[in-house]
């Protein structure tokens, strides 16, 4: 019988999100035993703050590590390049994985800018590869079976929207002056932290936006310079300050293609709330009610009664999504991490298959043209069309 080569992984960038990946890979064969090339081998992790990668394989069992992230590319044991690094790397990352053959799972932003991410796709497209974005919450068992419960008309014709996320995760005023927080390395600020993350699960649930306007704010306008290593987590001293380049709030009306139409909120200055994300989604026979915090349930209104019409709470079970894979019965929960080995195991199947499984960076180009629309709009004060978005050529 013959033996199924084992995928070989690489890793660019070892902070937390890299760290996320090498255990997504790590785990698929726990989860997902049936899928080819399992277990997993991490061949190689890369990162240029002195001594990471070289740590991180110790710690998780790379073959290799190194500095320069071009030696990983050039490593021709690595077949899948996980990208988890600051958003201005994303362009030029994502197109050498793509020109060097490997599939590619990288983060969002794809790109700062929609041509950015534009860019990548064409590599992507050109290259024949598989890619998966990390979309993540898209594939959160309860938001597989509310999107069923959509396609089955459980609440009819779905007319309003609303999605909110408030975190504090920069809402301290010594918070110190990472790159997030900067045009250069990050382009806009929670637009494409978090927002982006909403309109792509809206994308996902409802359908395309064809038009939209918004406004954006920053409640804190300096913080203290950061020093090397610092996250936006970190803390600094105020005798050295620096100033915020990008949004802290930002919020957006949005109209459907499909004719519903929609009201969406992020902020990463929120005192109080931490990751505090969800989406309700009205129809003309019910809503449908969804929150990470409880990543487990849906809230759901249906039937024809129309008004005083009940309201449940589902807890998922072994057929909705990919729940069976982690969890024996209903109410079990799930967590953060294994949103991320579904990732992977629908990245897995993409390349095993040749047919593309969960977001690709099509997707990613798809919310880049909101963002994009979004921003024209806080500069012409009026509503703005969302162009319709498909990758060309490299623009260089």
């Amino acid at each position: 019988m013959c033996q199924v080569k084992r995928i070989g992984v690489g890793v660019i960038g070892f902070g937390w999100m890299g760290q996320v990946h090498a255990r997504a890979w790590s785990r698929l064969i726990h989860h997902y035993p049936e899928l080819p090339g399992l277990p997993a081998r991490l061949v190689h992790v890369s990162d240029s703050a002195p001594g990471r990668a070289e740590s991180g394989a110790q710690q998780y069992g790379f073959e290799r590590s190194s500095e320069d992230w071009l030696n990983l590319i050039s490593d021709p044991d690595v077949d899948v390049v996980s990208v988890t690094t600051p958003n201005f790397l994303h362009r030029e990352m994502g197109i050498a994985v793509a020109e060097a053959g490997k599939h590619l799972w990288i983060e969002k932003p794809v790109g700062i800018r929609s041509a950015e991410t534009n860019d990548v796709v064409a590599a992507v497209a050109k290259s024949g590869v598989m890619s998966a974005v990390g979309f993540n919450y898209r594939v959160a068992p309860a938001v597989v079976k509310a999107k069923l419960l959509l396609d089955e008309g459980a609440i009819g014709r779905v007319t309003t929207v609303s999605s909110n996320w408030s975190s504090d995760y920069s809402a301290h005023p010594l918070g110190a002056l990472s790159w997030r927080f900067t045009r250069e390395y990050a382009g806009a600020g929670v637009l494409l932290d978090l927002m982006s993350h909403e309109i792509d699960l809206l994308r996902y649930l409802v359908g395309e936006v064809e038009s939209t306007i918004g406004q954006v704010n920053t409640f804190i306008h300096e913080r203290p310079k950061a020093s090397n290593g610092s996250s936006h987590y970190s803390l600094g001293d105020s005798a050295s300050m620096g100033t915020v380049e990008n949004d802290d709030w930002a919020s957006a009306l949005l109209g459907f293609r499909n004719g519903a139409r929609g009201l969406i909120e992020a902020s990463r200055a929120s005192v109080g709330d931490q990751n505090n994300y969800g989406f309700v989604l009205h129809g003309t026979k019910g809503f449908i009610q969804w929150n990470f915090r409880r990543m487990g349930e849906l809230i759901v209104s249906s039937g024809n009664d129309y008004e005083n019409q009940s309201t449940k709470t589902i807890f998922v079970g072994l057929d909705d999504g990919d729940y069976g894979n982690f969890q024996p019965g209903a109410g079990i929960s799930m967590g953060y991490d294994d949103l991320k080995v579904i990732e992977a195991s629908n990245l897995l199947k993409s390349i095993s298959s040749g047919v593309q499984q969960g977001s690709s960076v099509q997707d990613a180009l798809a919310v880049a043209g909101v963002l994009d629309a979004i921003e024209r709009s806080i500069q012409s004060q009026s509503w703005e069309p969302v162009s319709v978005v498909r990758a060309g050529t490299l623009t260089g």
